[in-house]
């Protein structure tokens, strides 16, 4: 079982780490798929750009072969001639299998291979021909690339008359000659000026492209940092929001270990911590201890119950509250016991408030189900001048003032002179005496 709850704790971390990087992930794994996508299109644009080179020179090349074959008639420049008419036929048969419907990648594969660009670079050509035909940039180029159809076709026909008129020998018409020979220049000419629109179209579409592309990063890239940005201020929240509730939950723990769950008065452990604080000081001015017994409380919990006996605690507490300096502390020491810490009082001061205390529940009336009971309190007062005085003989001589009180007839205050008389047994019968 405790195996169990372990690995099922294990998994629920585990959840929560992926819950967390997730985010992270997905955008990195964004990043990484647009910069993938960036240099595939870069890629495939720069082997058009390469591939326009040896198209280009390879159309000049057959141009110029074929005017040398023929002024001299040598069969090895109609060789050359063929060997460069074969790049941009290639080009040609590569551009026409990608329009095709259904594509044939096959034979554009064939196509491009012959047209002497890169194995490597095949792949990227199809894959931008089939996907950004419809752009401005590539469509301007494709256009510029078909318009030579006609011109290689008018190539490779006057090549064969060429070498018709050639099988006789040398051609000795001169105007015959010079036709052939000027459009044959005408020929380079325009395969010139739609050789530089096709790079030029290019040249824009592959800056156009950067650009872009560029800013999809950037953009990307300042995404990934807010999501950082917000991800971390969202992890600092939640810490603060955390270490907020730990320190409250402390706070709540200190306060219900220091205080009555009752009355909220500071029960007696803190009471007597304050206490043995004060007899630790060096503060100025003597202290003075007061505690509190409750007359009639046991007739008031036997009668009514305990709910009763509770309210009128409360209730008690609450006066006792009433015009305390803030240095003074109030306490539930126990039962229907209270105590009162008066620091820097002396002991008129302390006699005058506890005369009061005694006055006010005794003209205090509680009520309970149409019931009424008059409260009075055994009250006793110590005043502690000697520093030196321990916590125990302290609460001693309090707690003997208020045994004294309730002995010589409740409801008075009676005052610690310091005496030994004053003292009576440590282990008095307390239930006793406040029946």
């Amino acid at each position: 079982m405790f195996r169990r709850t372990a690995f099922s704790a294990k998994e629920r971390s585990l959840l929560h780490v992926i819950k967390l990087v997730s985010p992270f992930v997905m955008v990195v794994v964004l990043q990484a798929m647009i910069a993938g996508f960036s240099l595939e299109v870069m890629s495939s644009v720069r082997a058009y750009v390469a591939g326009e080179a040896m198209w280009s020179r390879s159309q000049k090349n057959a141009v110029y072969f074929l005017h040398l074959y023929l002024q001299s008639g040598e069969a090895s420049q109609f060789a050359q001639y063929q060997s460069s008419i074969a790049v941009p036929i290639g080009d040609e048969y590569a551009r026409w299998a990608l329009e095709r419907d259904p594509v044939n990648v096959e034979l554009a594969r064939i196509g491009f291979l012959q047209g002497g660009n890169h194995p490597d670079d095949v792949p990227g050509m199809i894959w931008l021909f089939r996907y950004f035909s419809g752009i401005n940039f590539f469509q301007e180029a494709i256009r510029e690339w078909a318009a030579t159809d006609p011109m290689l076709l008018e190539l490779s026909i006057f090549s064969e008359v060429i070498r018709s008129d050639l099988k006789g020998g040398p051609i000795r018409n001169a105007d015959r000659l010079h036709f052939l020979s000027s459009r044959l220049s005408e020929l380079n000419t325009q395969f010139t000026g739609h050789a530089e629109r096709f790079s030029t179209a290019l040249g824009e579409g592959s800056r156009t492209i950067k650009v872009t592309l560029t800013c999809v990063n950037i953009v990307t890239a300042a995404a990934l940092i807010l999501l950082l940005i917000w991800h971390t201020r969202r992890l600092v929240l939640q810490r603060q929001a955390f270490e907020d509730a730990l320190h409250a939950e402390k706070e709540r723990l200190a306060y219900q270990a220091s205080h009555d769950w009752l009355t909220g008065l500071t029960n007696r452990r803190a009471f007597e911590a304050r206490l043995q604080g004060e007899l630790d000081g060096n503060a100025a001015g003597a202290l003075s201890l007061i505690l509190l017994d409750l007359d009639q409380f046991k007739s008031v919990n036997d009668s009514c119950g305990h709910l009763a006996g509770d309210r009128l605690l409360c209730q008690v507490a609450q006066l006792l509250r009433q015009d305390r300096r803030p240095q003074d502390l109030v306490a539930r020491l126990g039962g229907d016991e209270f105590g009162l810490m008066l620091p820097e009082c002396a002991p008129y001061e302390a006699v005058d408030i506890a005369e009061r205390l005694r006055r006010s529940l005794e003209l205090f009336s509680f009520a309970w189900d149409d019931r009424c009971f008059a409260i009075t309190a055994s009250i006793g007062v110590a005043c502690i001048a000697d520093r030196n005085t321990t916590l125990e003989d302290a609460m001693r001589r309090a707690d003997a003032a208020c045994y004294r009180a309730k002995e010589k007839g409740r409801n008075r205050v009676q005052v610690d002179n310091g005496k030994a008389d004053v003292v009576v047994v440590a282990a008095r019968p307390r239930e006793a005496a406040r029946a």
